[in-house]
């Protein structure tokens, strides 16, 4: 596929704001990983979640990386996405009050998120693809494997908790 150098440029343009996008994403899923650790009964899923605040972390440290070497800084603009996501994440640990489905709907939110960040990296990495940035794509592509990762997890000790809260 050939790209015309005026949608290269807007290509690029997108790319770039919507990886601020992504950082402000990951920042602010950084913030409410706090919550469902505190709020998470089953001890597999508060690890789950522990490492993947540690991987959210990195993921921050490397969009902020990309940014500076495309833009020089990492001001960005803001998410609105993750923001509908995030506040039924704060609506789920407000209600969980039933041991028995608290984890299962944590773990309901945790992978409408995931979802999204799947969706939101596989689209930059493949816009990277098609503007021949290589490195950021290798960099993306990590970054998608350790969501993609984290939204497995979740789905295994979904089906162990729904098994255990059922008996």
């Amino acid at each position: 596929m050939e790209i015309c150098s005026n949608d290269f440029e807007d290509l690029r343009t997108h790319y770039e704001t919507d990886l601020g996008k992504a950082l402000d994403m990951e920042r602010k899923i950084a913030k409410q990983l706090f919550h469902l650790i505190e709020n998470a009964l089953d001890e597999d899923l508060a690890d789950a979640f522990s490492s993947h605040l540690e991987e959210t972390r990195d993921h921050i440290e490397k969009v902020e990386a990309l940014l500076i070497l495309h833009r020089g800084q990492t001001r960005g603009k803001t998410c609105k996405a993750i923001d509908g996501l995030l506040d039924e994440a704060a609506e789920a640990i407000a209600e969980v009050g039933d041991v028995c489905i608290g984890d299962i709907h944590l773990i309901g939110v945790a992978q409408q998120i995931e979802h999204h960040e799947i969706a939101v990296y596989g689209s930059l990495r493949r816009r990277a693809e098609l503007l021949g940035l290589a490195h950021d794509a290798v960099v993306i592509d990590s970054i998608e494997a350790d969501e993609m990762n984290a939204d497995g997890l979740l789905s295994a000790i979904s089906e162990r908790a729904n098994l255990i809260r059922a008996i």
